[in-house]
């Protein structure tokens, strides 16, 4: 699983499917690459597990799947939140700067 998340375009798409469903276009949006790169590592986070599909009439929607991950969802959340204190404090340190 660990191998699977390696890939940091993968942790992005668990990162933007965490807490909503998103279609594939809707997640291909947030990249740089083709929609078919954004379509297989989709088709790898399906295979390990980690992402659920659900079809809505001709929608397919994914979203992650925080139980399947156990101690490695706690891991990834913590990444990010890392992330977001990071930028907040980045942040805050520019808006003082600017006093």
């Amino acid at each position: 699983m660990t191998r699977v998340i390696a890939e940091p375009r993968r942790r992005e798409i668990l990162r933007l499917i965490w807490d909503r469903e998103l279609t594939a276009g809707e997640i291909a949006a947030h990249f740089d690459v083709t929609f078919g790169a954004v379509s297989q590592h989709l088709k790898v986070l399906r295979d390990a597990g980690l992402v659920n599909l659900r079809k809505d009439g001709r929608k397919r929607l994914y979203q992650a799947d925080r139980q399947a991950m156990g101690p490695l969802a706690d891991y990834l959340q913590s990444l990010w939140a890392a992330r977001l204190d990071t930028l907040a404090a980045l942040a805050e340190a520019a808006e003082r700067s600017q006093k």
